[in-house]
C-alpha cells in the first residue's frame, strides 16, 4: 500500500503567494524564465532557474548556478518571504482551468515505494536531466519540484477533500497570468490527517507517476547520498484521483531528415502511412492519426493497419511514431539521449510546432493524439514503459507554493 506522510512545508506568506508561485522549471528555457521573472524579485524562478540572476550564456549546469539557487532560497527565508510550517500537515491543492477543476493531495511519498514499484513508472528518464535536479537538490537541500502522481478513484478520499474544502477557508487563492486558478487548503487537523493516511494504507495499493519522472528519479538518488536524513527518505508529491485528470498531446520535432530530401522522406513514410496534404494546421482527432508539418505544409498521416504492433505499448501513437518514423527513417533510436529530437508540450499549440520548423530550429514536426489515463495505468500495471515524454498533463502545479526541506 502507498506510504505517504504529512510534512512541514516551506511556503510563502499569503501576501506573497501569487508572486512566488512559478511555472515548473522544466517547461521554461532560460530565456523564457528571465522574461517570466522580469520585475518580480520574489518569483520562485530565482531558485529553480537561478541562472536568470547570472550573466547570460553561463553554463546552466555549472556549480555557480546551483550555488546561486541555494543563496536565493536562503534570502527568501531571511526576508520572510517564505516560512516553515510549525507542524506536519497535508495540503489540498485545487487547480481550475477552462471550466474544470482538479483536486489533489500534497504530501511526501516514500522513496522505498519508488524503488519497490508501489509508485509505478511509465517512462524512462534522460540522464542529463536527472543530473541537473540531483545537483540542484544537493545544493539547496530541498525538493522544489513537485512530482505529479495519480491514483485510481477512491470515493473516501474525494469525500475528505470535499468536506475539508467546504468547512475550511483556503490558505491561498489566486489566478495566475495564464488563467489557471490555484487554491490551497492547509490540512492541520490530526483527525483528518489520520483519516487521509488511513485511506492510503487501506484503499490505495499503488500510485502512478503522471508527470515528474526526472524529479522522482533524482530525489531517489539523492536519498542514497543523504543517508543521515530521515526527510530525504520521502519526496514531494501531489496525488490526484484519476477522474480529476486530463492528458494533452506531447509532440515531437526532429532537426533533420537523416540526409533525405523532402520527397524521398515522404516516399518512405508511405511504406507505413497514408499521407494526405492538409489545407491548414492539423491536430489528430482519433488514434493512429499523426499531424506532420514539413516545409510550410501540414500533412495527415494515417497508420496502415498491420504496420504496427497491437500490444499495450505498440498500439500507442507515440510508439508508432517512434518505431516507424523516428527510428526506421530518421535513425533516432533512443530519443532520451539523441539531441536530434526534441519534445514540445501540447499546451504550446500547433503554432509552436510551426514556429520551430519555420525558424529553422527543426526540419519537421509531429503532432500526436493524447494517451488516455487508462492506457497509462494499464501500461504501468503491466510493468511496461512508454517512449519518453508520452504524456503532457495540464494545468501544471506551481513551483514555490510548497517546498520539502531534506
Amino acid at each position: 500500500m502507498a506510504d505517504i506522510k504529512p510534512f512541514r512545508a516551506l511556503r510563502p506568506h499569503n501576501e506573497f503567494a501569487k508572486e512566488v508561485a512559478s511555472k515548473p522549471y522544466d517547461v521554461l528555457n532560460s530565456e523564457e524564465a528571465r522574461k517570466e521573472a522580469e520585475g518580480n524579485l520574489t518569483s520562485f524562478l530565482h531558485i529553480t532557474k537561478s541562472e536568470i540572476d547570472l550573466p547570460q550564456g553561463i553554463d546552466i549546469h555549472s556549480q555557480e548556478v546551483y550555488q546561486k539557487a541555494a543563496e536565493n532560497l536562503q534570502q527568501f527565508i531571511d526576508k520572510k518571504i517564505l516560512f516553515r510550517e510549525e507542524k506536519d500537515c497535508y495540503y489540498i491543492y485545487q487547480l481550475s482551468w477552462k471550466g474544470r477543476n482538479q483536486t489533489g493531495l500534497v504530501c511526501v511519498s516514500s522513496i522505498e515505494d519508488y524503488y519497490n514499484d508501489v509508485i509505478k513508472k511509465h517512462e524512462y528518464t534522460r540522464p542529463e536531466k536527472e543530473k541537473d535536479r540531483i545537483e540542484h537538490m544537493k545544493a539547496i537541500r530541498a525538493q522544489t519540484g513537485n512530482v505529479f502522481l495519480a491514483c485510481k478513484d477512491v470515493k473516501e478520499l474525494t469525500d475528505i477533500f470535499e468536506h475539508w474544502k467546504k468547512e475550511n477557508n483556503a490558505e491561498y487563492h489566486f489566478t495566475a497570468d495564464d488563467g489557471v486558478a490555484h487554491t490551497m487548503w492547509v490540512v492541520n487537523s490530526f483527525a483528518t490527517i489520520d483519516s487521509i493516511t488511513h485511506v492510503f494504507k487501506e484503499k490505495i495499493p499503488f500510485t502512478y507517476i503522471a508527470d515528474g519522472h526526472h524529479r522522482a528519479a533524482s530525489a531517489a538518488k539523492v536519498s542514497k547520498e543523504f543517508t543521515d536524513s530521515e526527510k530525504a527518505k520521502y519526496f514531494l508529491t501531489t496525488i490526484f484521483p484519476a477522474n480529476e485528470l486530463a492528458i494533452l498531446d506531447y509532440n515531437r520535432v526532429a532537426k533533420d531528415l537523416n540526409g533525405l530530401e523532402d520527397e524521398a522522406f515522404i516516399q518512405k513514410l508511405q511504406e507505413h502511412f497514408y499521407v494526405e496534404k492538409e489545407p491548414s494546421a492539423f491536430s489528430p482527432k482519433e488514434l493512429h492519426q499523426l499531424g506532420m508539418y514539413l516545409n510550410k505544409q501540414w500533412y495527415k498521416l494515417i497508420a496502415i493497419e498491420g504496420s504496427y504492433k497491437t500490444d499495450p505499448i505498440g498500439v500507442l501513437d507515440v510508439t508508432i511514431l517512434q518505431e516507424n518514423i523516428l527510428s526506421k527513417i530518421l535513425n533516432i533510436n533512443d530519443p532520451r539521449i539523441d539531441n536530434r529530437v526534441d519534445f514540445v508540450g501540447g499546451i504550446r499549440g500547433l503554432s509552436e510546432l510551426e514556429k520551430r520548423v519555420d525558424e529553422g530550429d527543426a526540419k519537421v514536426a509531429f503532432c500526436l493524439h493524447p494517451v488516455s489515463i487508462q492506457q497509462l495505468f494499464d501500461i504501468a500495471d503491466n510493468g511496461q514503459v512508454m517512449p519518453p515524454k508520452s504524456t503532457w498533463f495540464e494545468p501544471k502545479l506551481r513551483d514555490g507554493l510548497l517546498t520539502h526541506l531534506i
